[in-house]
C-alpha cells in the first residue's frame, strides 16, 4: 500500500496542519456554540477536515489526493484496529446478553465484607470495565446500584459515583478490549500484554491508594446484606475470566476475542438464555455499537496520511523537539499532546488515534519502548477523560443521579484519575532518572 506511486513527501511546513485546525475549529467551535460536546458528530468533523486536506497541494490532481487519503484509511494498522474493534464489540455484547455483568456484580457484593461496600463499589467497577472494555457502559450499569447504597451507607451520592467512575476509568485504561487500549497498542505496534504490564505499574498503585481511601471513608458505615449469589453466576462470568487470562498469557488478541465470543454464545445457548438467533442478534448489536469508532479510525488514518505526506507531522515534530530535553521531555511531550487533544475532542480514543503516530516518531527518536509510549498515551487520556465535566463518563453519572449530584461535586471525589495522573508523572520522573524502559523492552 505504501508502495503506490505517490510523489515523495513534501518538506516540513506549517500549512500542512491546516486540516487539524479545521477539525478543531469545526468540532470545538460548534460544540461550544451548541453548549453540548456530543451534539456535533465526530464523523462529520473528520469529513470536513478531510475535505480541507483535499484542497491542499494544488500540484496534485484530486484523484491522486483521494488515493492518498484512502491509502491511509487502508493502512494495515488501521485495518487491524478496526477488526479488533468489531470482535471486541461482538464479545462485549454477547457476554452482557448472557448476564455476565449482573453475575459479576452479585459475586463481588457477595464476596466483599459488608462494611467495605464503598470499596466494593470501586472494585466491582474496576472488574466490570476491565471485562467489558467500556467505561461509559460500566458507569451506566453500576451507577443505579451505587446510588441505591448511599442511604444505608450514609454516604453522599457524589462519593459513591466517584468510586464508580474511577473504577470505570481503571478498566478503560487496562482492558484488553477497550478501544483506548486497542488504539494505543496498534498505533505503537506493540502487543497488548506488553502494554498491560507497563501500564499496570502505573495504574495499580493509583488504584491501591484510591481503595485505601474508600475503605477509610466507609469503615464506620452500616451496609445492606449481600446480594444472593448462585453457582450459575459463577458460570456466567467464565467468558470474562477466560478472555482476561488468555490475553494476559500473551494470546493473540483476535484469537482470544473469537474464543470469548464462542464461549459466551455457547454458554448462553446451552443455558437457554437465548437461542442461536438471539446470539447472532447480540453479536450484531455489539458490532454496530462499534461502527462510529471504527469509521472515525478510518477517517483519522486517511487524514493523518495526507498531513504526513504534506510535511505537517515532521513540522510538528521539529517544533516539539525544540522544547524536549531527553527521554523525560519526550514522555512529557507525548502526555501533553494527548491531553490537549482530549480536552478539545472530549474523546480519549480519538485523541490517541490522532496523537499516536506523532508519539511513535518521538519514541523512536528518544529510544522509548513502544509499550511505554502506549501506556503513557492510554493513561494520560484516561486521566483527562475521567475528570472532564463534559466527558461522556461524568455526564452519564450526573444524568443518572437525576439532579442529586452535580459535576463539580463529583469532581471532588474522583480519587482514581487524580492518583493515576500523579503516578504517571512520578513514573516519568523515575524512569528518566534511572534510565529504565530501553527501546527494545
Amino acid at each position: 500500500m505504501d508502495g503506490m506511486d505517490f510523489p515523495p513527501p513534501r518538506e516540513p511546513r506549517a500549512r500542512a496542519l491546516i486540516p487539524f485546525g479545521v477539525f478543531l475549529l469545526f468540532y470545538l467551535g460548534l460544540s461550544l456554540w451548541a453548549g453540548d460536546f456530543y451534539r456535533v458528530p465526530m464523523l462529520l468533523a473528520f469529513l470536513v477536515a478531510g475535505a480541507s486536506a483535499m484542497l491542499l497541494d494544488h500540484r496534485q490532481p484530486l484523484r491522486r489526493k483521494i488515493e492518498l487519503f484512502t491509502s491511509g484509511m487502508g493502512h494495515p494498522d488501521i485495518m487491524a484496529m478496526g477488526l479488533i474493534f468489531i470482535l471486541a464489540g461482538a464479545f462485549a455484547a454477547t457476554a452482557q446478553a448472557v448476564g455476565a455483568v449482573d453475575a459479576a456484580v452479585h459475586l463481588a457484593r457477595w464476596v466483599i465484607p459488608a462494611r467495605l461496600q464503598l470499596a466494593g463499589v470501586f472494585l466491582v467497577s474496576c472488574f466490570i470495565s476491565l471485562a467489558i472494555g467500556t467505561s461509559v457502559g460500566t458507569v451506566v450499569a453500576l451507577s443505579p446500584i451505587a446510588l441505591s447504597l448511599t442511604e444505608p451507607l450514609n454516604l453522599s451520592g457524589a462519593l459513591t459515583l466517584g468510586a464508580v467512575v474511577g473504577g470505570a476509568m481503571f478498566g478503560d485504561n487496562l482492558s484488553m478490549i477497550s478501544d483506548t487500549t486497542i488504539a494505543a497498542t496498534r498505533t505503537q505496534q506493540v502487543e497488548m500484554s506488553a502494554k498491560f504490564r507497563s501500564n499496570l505499574a502505573i495504574a495499580l498503585p493509583a488504584a491501591g491508594l484510591a481503595l485505601i481511601g474508600y475503605v477509610l471513608l466507609n469503615r464506620e458505615s452500616a451496609a445492606p446484606p449481600p446480594t444472593p449469589f448462585s453457582r450459575r453466576d459463577l458460570l456466567l462470568i467464565l467468558p470474562y475470566l477466560g478472555v482476561l487470562l488468555a490475553a494476559l498469557l500473551g494470546g493473540n488478541v483476535m484469537a482470544v476475542l473469537m474464543l470469548g465470543i464462542a464461549c459466551a454464545g455457547g454458554l448462553g445457548v446451552a443455558l437457554g438464555i437465548f437461542d442461536l438467533w438471539g446470539c447472532f442478534d447480540a453479536m450484531e448489536s455489539g458490532v454496530m455499537a462499534m461502527s462510529d469508532t471504527l469509521i472515525v479510525a478510518l477517517l483519522a488514518g486517511g487524514l493523518l496520511k495526507v498531513i504526513r505526506h504534506n510535511g505537517g507531522i515532521e513540522y510538528l515534530l521539529q517544533k516539539i523537539e525544540r522544547h524536549i530535553r531527553g527521554r523525560r521531555g519526550a514522555e512529557l511531550g507525548t502526555g501533553l499532546l494527548v491531553a490537549v487533544v482530549n480536552l478539545f475532542t472530549a474523546n480519549n480514543t480519538v485523541a490517541i488515534v490522532i496523537v499516536g503516530p506523532i508519539a511513535r516518531e518521538l519514541s523512536g527518536r528518544y529510544r522509548i519502548a513502544p509499550a511505554r509510549t502506549a501506556s503513557i498515551l492510554d493513561s494520560t487520556s484516561c486521566v483527562v477523560q475521567g475528570i472532564l465535566p463534559y466527558g461522556a463518563q461524568l455526564l452519564a453519572a450526573v444524568g443518572l443521579a437525576h439532579g442529586t449530584v452535580s459535576a463539580p461535586e463529583l469532581l471532588k471525589y474522583m480519587f482514581y484519575p487524580y492518583l493515576l495522573g500523579a503516578m504517571l508523572l512520578i513514573s516519568i520522573y523515575l524512569a528518566a532518572r534511572e534510565g529504565k524502559f530501553p527501546a527494545n523492552a
